[in-house]
């Protein structure tokens, strides 16, 4: 049923169910938890909750939840004994009058007296698609089996092992990488909940199906346990890969090594070549092991590889596999006063955990003694409590179980020692202007460098001569998913988060100096991936990159609210001031012109602000963002808070307008994909800011200096080969000096050297790409069709690569394609105008859905502002061009696009405004 509900003018139709029904709940776990809140929350009645008894003393979380609400509980060890129910407990679940029974998590066998009791039965859930997987360990099977989708069933209990009709299924993808945690934290559990609560709905308001479950495509796997979890090495990568994550944590693949059972942890696909490293031989291997710098490389029999980063051995300890050879070199530390405090304060969260252990020893296992992944959770939020400042993870308490082990852990944490996590880079690496450039090519997600979740790569291509340079990930929908949950966990609950404005700022200044040190490797993968001639690479892109995080950093500790007067609810007094906040995650898509400065335009502000990112760089070029990347860890950047995504803009970028938990999109690039991301963001109300398309004008009038003019000119429509969103896409020139100005124009177009953009003498490099190019060719031949007289130029240059001649049409009239299209190329489109006709010139210049910037050529200052006063454009640049600056902002209007880049307005697209209003 539909209810509309009333606000204001507004009409919002929202959707709710009719019935609510007498639930049992029988089960355990988390999951059971989270269900049986959402349950009574929704308004169904729980009337009782059949679990586990404790463990260890220790309450299941569903038991818990329950008894806190003053729900029955009931934990009975088991329902039936000798094949035959238990009469007592039969007796005692039949009291409570349910009408259905909701098994979120059950391990125990219940007898059909009670599934088959309440009016409306029972419903489970299975994380299978079923038929595919019943039985136990369902999720483990969809890793070992290699499944390219994973999801979860919730299904009408019968008398078979999960043979029930089905009532309603979800699927997601599985990713290259996924482990069971992977699939469970982000789609099964989540989703799972909300679909068990969506089912009971549905059954309520008489609306469930049931779907017989096909017999094709069913099968039936059992529990999985340690001594059948041993790894056969006579197979390809993929499926040792498959077998290592399908059985992590629980129960462990293993092998034998050194005579001794290890258990493998933490598994990837490794794509390169092979690395440098320590062989290890493994029994049953046909290929020894190598020990590198990053972990465990194993070989399939297809001779691919597989990296493990952990190893765990037969007493229970673990290390990173990096370390095989130096396992036992850590020596003990000496604890300070206030460590040996804090490591009380950590017995004593141990021991609240551990209540069934008396006295919390150096030897204590954390495991042995009882705690499930679960405590693991509670126990380092317990800590994080304490000591915000010691920054532990889930895998840190799975590398030291033990009450001694932990400590010394912590200890070093706190200290410092032992850094990060290194950051894992696979190079491409070539030598060129007279240096090696080092050049990632995979996704950054999370502050590591990955291959994209199906593996997928894509060639980009140097455009001086068409070569290939690198084989890239491009990133899919899953890397999106992982990217932007980095991002939000680095918001929400990581040290980004909690940092300080101006610690923030350091990190920016410390990354723009990484940059300057970095600016020759950085202008020449530029330079060979966009084509950008070297030394305005060095100077402008990323020269300009370099003071825009420098200007930002700036900015960082200055970011201020304001306090309001406001009318006093008297006799008390009022106190009104507003918070200038961050969004949340932004994502950025940038444009290929200007591969590194469209990124710092953007993610300078919005990290300044104190936001996470997720950037789409563009197919073509993504080489220098991955640098960028590459430096971002190294400046210190925690994990998360900025990832990079190279690939497809229509898959990439239309997912990441859409994604929910996205709050913000950035976007440089042509006005009809700005539109689509416009659409695609109304899905959650984004913030959105667009930097678009423009056919700027520059208006030349007779009472100019002419050769600075010329000169200007020249770089308003040729600089950076005319692939600059503010180029002047169209010259006015007053007819009194229209043929000097083209005469001129020619003469220096014939002195531009075009070639090598690596050459320092070279004025005009390629065009950004093949396509680009072809698409230039077509629109002077359009020029031409029309009546435009090309003057000079264009055609393609006759050399390897994408080269094309600067190009010159006269003779433009308003109504001709080229007058009202922008070419973004080297391509000059010069119509003429009265002489004196001040107010003709700007109506046929206001006459384009554009608006990106404009200019004006005159040595009259009162007609240069009449102008500028007219002209309808986000920048209006009198006697110069192309003069932009960091503390200047930079937006369009009309079609152009609206928000701004640089200066203090680019901040407030990263921030939101909270007023807050006190009474004392």
């Amino acid at each position: 049923m539909a209810v509309e509900v009333h606000l204001g003018k507004m009409k919002v139709r929202m959707k709710a169910y009719q019935h609510k029904l007498k639930l049992a709940l029988i089960g355990q776990s988390i999951f059971g938890q989270e269900v049986y809140n959402k349950l009574r929350k929704e308004g169904h009645k729980v009337v009782g909750v059949f679990t586990v008894p404790d463990k260890n003393g220790q309450a299941d979380p569903l038991a818990l939840a329950a008894e806190k609400d003053g729900t029955p509980v009931f934990k009975f060890p088991r329902w039936r004994a000798k094949g035959k129910p238990i009469q007592e407990v039969i007796a005692a679940y039949k009291s409570v009058g349910a009408e259905l029974n909701v098994l979120p998590f059950c391990t125990q066998f219940i007898p059909m007296d009670v599934i088959d009791c309440p009016k409306h039965g029972s419903i489970i859930y299975h994380p299978s698609i079923l038929p595919r997987h019943r039985g136990a360990s369902a999720i483990n099977w969809t890793l070992i089996q290699g499944d390219k989708k994973a999801g979860f069933t919730i299904f009408w209990a019968d008398d078979g092992l999960d043979t029930g009709p089905i009532l309603l299924q979800r699927e997601c993808d599985v990713g290259q990488n996924d482990t069971v945690d992977d699939l469970y934290n982000r789609f099964l559990f989540p989703e799972g909940v909300k679909a068990m609560v969506e089912a009971v709905h549905l059954i309520a308001d008489g609306k469930a199906p049931r779907i017989p479950q096909p017999k094709e495509g069913a099968t039936y796997e059992g529990i999985q346990k340690k001594e059948n979890a041993e790894i056969s090495w006579d197979q390809p990568a993929a499926a040792l890969h498959n077998w290592i994550r399908g059985h992590d944590k629980v129960p462990g693949a293993w092998t034998t090594i050194d005579d001794q059972v290890v258990t493998f942890y933490g598994s990837s696909l490794l794509d390169a070549s092979v690395p440098a490293g320590q062989e290890l031989a493994i029994r049953g291997a046909s290929r020894p092991g190598l020990v590198t710098k990053n972990g465990l490389v194993i070989f399939g029999n297809d001779g691919k590889m597989v990296l493990v980063r952990n190893l765990q051995f037969q007493d229970g300890k673990m290390i990173p596999a990096s370390k095989y050879f130096s396992a036992d070199e850590t020596t003990t530390l000496e604890l300070t006063e206030e460590e040996k405090k804090m490591a009380e304060d950590i017995k004593a969260i141990w021991k609240g955990i551990l209540s069934n252990v008396p006295i919390i020893e150096d030897s204590t296992d954390f495991f042995k003694s009882g705690a499930s992944s679960m405590h693991v959770v509670r126990m380092l939020e317990e800590i994080k409590q304490k000591y915000s400042g010691l920054q532990l993870q889930n895998e840190d308490v799975y590398m030291a179980t033990k009450f001694a082990d932990f400590i010394q852990m912590a200890v070093r944490k706190l200290r410092g020692e032992g850094g990060e996590e290194e950051l894992v880079i696979d190079y491409v690496s070539k030598n060129v202007n007279n240096m090696t450039v080092n050049m990632p090519y995979q996704c950054f997600i999370n502050g590591q460098f990955v291959n994209a979740d199906d593996g997928k790569t894509y060639d980009t291509i140097n455009p001086t001569d068409g070569s290939v340079i690198a084989s890239v990930s491009s990133a899919s929908l899953a890397d999106v998913d992982r990217a932007v949950a980095a991002a939000k966990e680095a918001f929400e609950n990581g040290e980004w988060g909690r940092m300080n404005a101006r610690e923030r700022g350091r990190l920016m200044y410390k990354l723009a100096d990484l940059m300057e040190e970095h600016q020759e490797e950085l202008a020449t993968i530029e330079s060979i991936d966009s084509g950008a001639v070297y030394t305005l690479a060095l100077k402008t892109h990323i020269g300009m990159s370099v003071q825009t995080f420098r200007y930002f950093a700036g900015w960082c500790d200055k970011i201020q609210g304001a306090t309001i007067p406001i009318n006093q609810a008297r006799p008390n007094h009022n106190l009104t001031f507003t918070k200038k906040e961050p969004i949340g995650v932004c994502a950025i898509v940038i444009p290929w012109n200007y591969p590194l400065m469209m990124l710092a335009w953007k993610s300078a502000a919005c990290l300044a602000a104190g936001n996470t990112l997720v950037l789409k760089t563009a197919q073509v070029t993504p080489l220098t963002a991955l640098k960028f990347a590459e430096l971002s860890a190294k400046a210190g950047f925690p994990k998360g808070v900025i990832n990079i995504l190279p690939g497809s803009g229509g898959l990439v970028g239309q997912h990441l307008s859409k994604h929910p938990d996205v709050r913000k999109v950035g976007f440089t690039g042509s006005t009809p994909t700005g539109k689509e991301i416009m659409k695609s963001a109304a899905t959650n109300l984004k913030k959105v800011s667009l930097e678009l398309g423009g056919k700027s004008p520059l208006i030349i009038f007779n009472d100019c200096e002419l050769d600075k003019a010329v000169k200007m000119g020249m770089g308003a429509v040729y600089f950076n080969k005319g692939e600059n969103c503010i180029a002047a896409g169209r010259l006015f020139v007053e007819e009194s000096i229209h043929d000097e100005f083209v005469r001129k124009v020619v003469e220096e177009v014939k002195k531009m050297k075009i070639g090598d953009p690596l050459d320092r003498s070279t004025d005009h490099g390629p065009q950004n790409h093949k396509a680009h190019l072809e698409k230039l060719l077509k629109y002077c031949e359009t020029g031409v069709k029309e009546g435009a007289t090309l003057v000079y130029g264009g055609r393609q240059v006759c050399r390897p690569g994408f080269f094309m001649e600067p190009t010159v049409f006269t003779d433009v009239e308003d109504h001709m394609y080229i007058a009202q299209e922008e070419s973004f190329g080297p391509v000059m489109v010069i119509s003429k105008f009265k002489n004196g006709d001040v107010d003709g010139v700007l109506q046929r210049a206001n006459t384009t859905e554009y608006g990106l910037a404009s200019g004006v050529f005159t040595k009259d200052i009162s007609k240069a502002l009449y102008i500028s006063e007219k002209l309808e454009a986000g920048t209006v640049f009198i006697n110069t061009y192309n003069k932009t600056d960091v503390a200047a902002p930079f937006g369009g209007f009309k079609q152009s696009g609206f928000g701004k880049d640089l200066g203090e307005e680019a901040l407030h697209e990263y921030l939101r405004t909270k007023a807050v209003t006190v009474e004392y």
